[in-house]
């Protein structure tokens, strides 16, 4: 558990500025399929830097943004302090110290794939409102479509330390379908970052798996990237197609 909560300590500020936020087909999807008002509250359990507790905060909601790591969490305060009605909180899936039956939904983006399951579900289920809503969030990174993204997958296999063990594509139907108990919906819309050579680079250095800038191993990458970059940018810039998928639930 302490490795999965500091792995992103020394990430904090590529993260922020470079992983992809979400589309405003996510908003769309609680309000019209779940029910979200402005009056709804949420925890976000995993939160972050706060990406994905913004969409809700500029839908008006309240947003208790749950995560562990410290330097996350206080990422996550300079970055929403426009919003008052964000409230950090130190807490984790398993252990969210947050009151029974107090949320309207709880969400989880980019980081089901870190929790235990099963204590997670009861957790969840412990702090939401009956007819309240879980809903599990991931931005996956389309890996074939096109050959940037193609050579781009295997230059990040090539260099990742444990890529394959917490890829978070990992996390299949049998798993979901363990965890939510029964038949749950989901949804998918399309998603994209355009990136300069700089933030590529940041992307790559925003996540945990990857060789940070004091690894000796970071050189190599670092050259293999721009070679990477030269040979498909145009106009200086590429583009990262993903999917974001959301998988949910009524309870």
């Amino acid at each position: 558990m302490s490795d999965t909560v500091q792995r992103f300590s020394n990430r904090v500020a590529n993260y922020v500025k470079y992983r992809p936020g979400y589309p405003p087909e996510v908003l769309d999807l609680f309000k019209t399929q779940m029910g979200l008002t402005g009056e709804s509250v949420l925890a976000d359990i995993g939160s972050g830097t706060g990406l994905s507790a913004k969409v809700f905060l500029e839908n008006g909601n309240t947003v208790y943004g749950v995560e562990p790591n410290a330097p996350m969490r206080e990422a996550a305060e300079e970055y929403l302090k426009a919003f008052p009605d964000f409230i950090s909180h130190e807490g984790t899936a398993e252990n969210t110290n947050l009151d029974d039956a107090s949320l309207d939904f709880v969400t989880a983006a980019q980081s089901f794939h870190w929790f235990d399951a099963e204590k997670t579900q009861d957790e969840f289920r412990r702090i939401l409102r009956p007819g309240g809503y879980v809903a599990l969030i991931w931005n996956e990174r389309q890996l074939d479509a096109t050959e940037f993204l193609r050579e781009y997958e295997m230059l990040l296999k090539k260099h990742a330390n444990d890529y394959d063990k917490v890829r978070h594509e990992n996390i299949d139907q049998e798993r979901l379908g363990r965890f939510f108990g029964s038949d749950f919906e989901r949804a998918t819309f399309s998603n994209e970052q355009i990136f300069d050579l700089e933030g590529l680079r940041g992307r790559v250095l925003s996540s945990s798996y990857m060789p940070s800038e004091g690894d000796p191993a970071f050189p190599d990458l670092e050259k293999e990237l721009s070679g990477l970059f030269a040979k498909h940018a145009e106009s200086g810039r590429i583009k990262v197609f993903y999917d974001t998928n959301i998988y949910y639930k009524q309870y």
